[in-house]
């Protein structure tokens, strides 16, 4: 196993994984029926990795098992306080059928800050990218090879003790999940419109906004409900001090006239692992790039004087996405749409689908 450098957790033994096959996994037939037209998270491979956690045993009794329903004993904490974090990447077939994923050192060390934030134990990242490897390895045949398609792989921990009192779980449980997914946008990357919510907070200075947990996007849904009934496609919220945070579930980036490009920054804001590939592919452009507050009143004058000439919202499903409209209870701001952002897009996949030079070493092979 290649190790990572400048990391903490670099040298590590590689864990031994015991495997167990799926005695009823999908025939090749079905699985090419499914990969067709996989949609997103609808279908899920034929396996899953499961890592136990405990206060003495540390990290053991790693292992690929069949993909299954998991048994929790009803006073399993999670179930009591939320005590539970998850991340989302890709794995992409390249043109000579390599399997491949996309900055997983950067994920694993954001699993870490979420664990951290959430008292959860800290995977460390050499085995969180063993633990894709693994299951790369005997589900590698999910992995599609359609345009614009991707294996997406949810690994998430969460507190499994049985226990109601109110302390950090003793026992802990790692798994990771895999789908295929479609192509995110069918005929073509369109702007989105955008509800604009004053009523509801994502998250609060010191709360759990900068960790990928369950309990901000739950928080999201009855905002996200109103964006459609307000016929949006997204929501996006504000902070305490009216500055704008992120969407539901994606990043925000303005471009100005100037060629300057800037996205919110706060320790309310997830940290996106797009966001960041973006910005380094547009400071490679020429571009200054600043992460700072941005204020709504500062978004809607900069577009009204054409200070702004585009926004648009970065993640890991959608890649990234114009904004073409800014709506709120009692404005409707049309958003100007400019080349850059489906520029970059177009870059960063290349880079991803091994179709450009990865000039940054963020590819990571997981077969072979």
């Amino acid at each position: 196993m290649t190790l990572l450098e400048n990391d903490p957790d670099a040298g590590l033994e590689a864990l031994e994984f015991a495997v167990t096959r799926n005695l009823t996994a999908a025939s090749a037939a079905r699985r090419e029926e499914i990969l067709a037209n996989p949609g997103f998270g609808t279908h899920f491979t034929d396996h899953m990795v499961d890592i136990c956690w405990s206060v003495r045993g540390g990290w053991h009794r790693p292992r690929v098992q069949p993909y299954g329903p998991i048994t929790l004993d009803p006073a399993a904490a999670v179930l009591h306080y939320g005590q539970e974090i998850f991340e989302g990447i890709k794995a992409y077939r390249h043109a000579d059928g390599s399997v491949h994923t996309f900055r997983p050192d950067q994920n694993g060390r954001r699993l870490q800050r979420s664990a951290r934030r959430l008292a959860l134990p800290e995977l460390p990242v050499e085995w969180f990218i063993q633990s894709l490897r693994e299951l790369i390895a005997v589900d590698g045949d999910w992995v599609p090879s359609g345009a614009d398609q991707s294996l997406y792989l949810r690994p998430f921990m969460f507190a499994k003790e049985a226990f109601l009192g109110v302390r950090p779980a003793n026992k802990v449980a790692y798994y990771l999940i895999a789908s295929p997914a479609g192509a995110y946008f069918t005929g073509g990357v369109k702007p989105v419109s955008i509800w604009l919510s004053e009523d509801y907070a994502r998250a609060g200075k010191g709360g759990t906004g900068a960790a990928k947990t369950g309990g901000n996007y739950a928080s999201s849904l009855l905002p996200q409900a109103e964006a459609y009934e307000n016929e949006c496609d997204q929501v996006v919220f504000l902070d305490q001090d009216r500055n704008v945070e992120e969407l539901g579930g994606m990043n925000v980036v303005f471009v100005y006239k100037d060629g300057t490009i800037v996205t919110p920054q706060s320790d309310s804001i997830l940290e996106g692992i797009t966001r960041d590939s973006i910005l380094q592919l547009a400071r490679d452009r020429g571009h200054k790039v600043e992460g700072r507050a941005v204020s709504l009143d500062e978004w809607r004058q900069g577009v009204a004087s054409g200070d702004i000439v585009e926004v648009f919202a970065c993640g890991t499903a959608a890649v990234v996405t114009p904004i073409g409209i800014l709506k709120g209870h009692d404005f409707f701001d049309e958003q100007p749409v400019g080349e850059l952002a489906l520029s970059l897009r177009e870059e960063l996949t290349d880079i991803q689908y091994g179709r450009r030079e990865d000039k940054h070493g963020w590819l990571v092979r997981l077969d072979g």
